[in-house]
């Protein structure tokens, strides 16, 4: 694929309203500071002329169908309560049920929970799942609260956003810093309010209460099937291939065994407690081992601690951020060394970074693409708790490879078509699917 240097920006069809860049911004937001929502907006921007006459619908992408903000107080361990700030967003459901994670972060914001959510709806579009965008959130520092506070926390919460999730109609899943635990917990929640067991509330649960073979690695198992399908449009042997990983958790930890499985070589690893190197190559079984031993990966054996900063310029073929949003900014996208970008993480890839990064040539893999390995193989847990069968991980493994590789390799025909890159062409072919939704729907009433 030649990167276009800058996506052509077709002439706006007859009869669909002009466009503007003076988006309705809600009230709630700060104007000056909207955050990821403001990257989501350019995103949208950025696609609608390729939209036709059903641009005529695309304010509906614009603002999310739902917002739920909530208060979650709970009884800490030594009898005071805390209050904590909770979100549920639900971005649209033209397509079916609302779905999306949970995150407990100390940084969550409104505006980042939008934009996840809006996310969440083209990720599932683009994949062509039937589902809506949805998200939730808690601004609390995990690491501060016990276990038994947390549990407190996650049934409250539940009980909280219970008023708007169900089965049929939000499913939430885990996100940064919330687990399998944490989704038995808000499923048993909901299943007493509702006086039924309703395994289906909620997905990537423990396989004993309903969850899936094969949901722990699948985000970092797409993630791996769609940039083996970059990688092979380049010309570039996953054999013997340069790996970068940033963030060492579910996705990148997933992600990093499955490359070195088809022998990758893992040669840069970044998570929080620092910045790991070695020329030869990084087992990450090791590592994984060795992080569950000591909480941290400093001190493993074999391996060069760099600075943080140092991470972008290593030398690799293919960089995968499987961190947090807003990580690839205009600032270290000159100095990337990689011929391909696959995005593990929401959000990681600024759009003045992705400009950057176009017109040097490198190939970036859109999250709502490459990471939709986790709702897909959410949707097949869903799917088997509705009819109460369960498939081998054989099966579930086969059908997430061919959905992500059919899904690939639809998007790098529209991007080849409409000479964009594969960002713009998940965007193309997301919101033509919400917005025919939308337009054959009509409004109520």
């Amino acid at each position: 694929m030649t990167v276009p240097k800058t996506d052509p920006q077709p002439t706006q069809p007859a009869g669909v309203p002009g466009r503007t860049k003076q988006h309705a911004l809600p009230s709630y937001l700060d104007q000056d500071n909207l955050g990821p929502w403001a990257i989501y907006l350019e995103q949208v921007e950025r696609v609608t002329p390729y939209l036709g006459k059903l641009a005529y619908w695309v304010e509906t992408l614009k603002r999310p169908k739902r917002i739920l903000v909530v208060d979650v107080p709970i009884h800490l361990d030594d009898g005071s309560v805390a209050h904590f700030e909770g979100y549920r967003v639900q971005h649209n459901t033209s397509r079916g049920p609302a779905k999306g994670g949970v995150r407990y972060h100390q940084d969550v914001t409104l505006s980042e929970v939008m934009a996840l959510s809006a996310w969440m709806t083209v990720k599932n579009a683009a994949v062509n799942l039937p589902y809506g965008g949805g998200k939730g959130g808690i601004r609390v520092d995990p690491r501060t609260l016990s276990t038994s506070e947390l549990e407190r926390l996650t049934r409250r919460y539940t009980t909280e956003i219970g008023i708007i999730i169900g089965p049929d109609k939000d499913i939430p899943a885990p996100d940064v810093n919330t687990n399998p635990q944490v989704m038995a917990w808000m499923m048993d929640t909901y299943s007493m309010n509702v006086g039924r067991t309703a395994t289906g509330v909620v997905t990537g649960k423990p396989i004993s209460l309903g969850g899936s073979l094969g949901r722990g690695d699948a985000t970092g198992r797409g993630v791996f099937v769609t940039g083996a399908e970059a990688m092979n449009r380049l010309g570039i042997a996953v054999e013997g291939a340069r790996v970068a990983i940033q963030g060492f958790g579910n996705v990148g930890n997933a992600a990093g065994r499955i490359f070195y499985d088809h022998g990758a070589s893992i040669v840069a690893i970044q998570d929080v407690s620092g910045t790991f190197y070695c020329e030869s190559g990084i087992d990450p079984y090791q590592a994984q081992t060795y992080l569950r031993e000591h909480g941290t990966l400093q001190g493993l054996p074999n391996v060069e601690t760099i600075e943080r900063e140092a991470f972008w310029s290593v030398p690799c073929d293919v960089l995968v951020p499987a961190a947090l949003e807003n990580q690839i900014t205009e600032l270290n996208a000159p100095v990337i060394n990689a011929k391909v970008i696959v995005e593990g993480a929401n959000g990681p890839t600024t759009p003045a970074a992705d400009d950057l990064l176009r017109e040097r040539g490198v190939l970036v893999v859109p999250d709502v693409l490459a990471n939709a390995g986790g709702v897909t193989v959410s949707y097949f847990e869903w799917v088997q708790d509705f009819s109460s069968f369960f498939w081998t991980e054989e099966e579930i493994n086969a059908r997430l490879d061919r959905i992500m590789r059919e899904a690939f390799s639809s998007l790098w025909d529209v991007a080849q078509r409409h000479k964009v890159t594969l960002r713009t062409a998940a965007f193309i072919v997301a919101c033509t699917r919400v917005l025919e939704s939308r337009a054959l729907r009509g409004l109520y009433p």
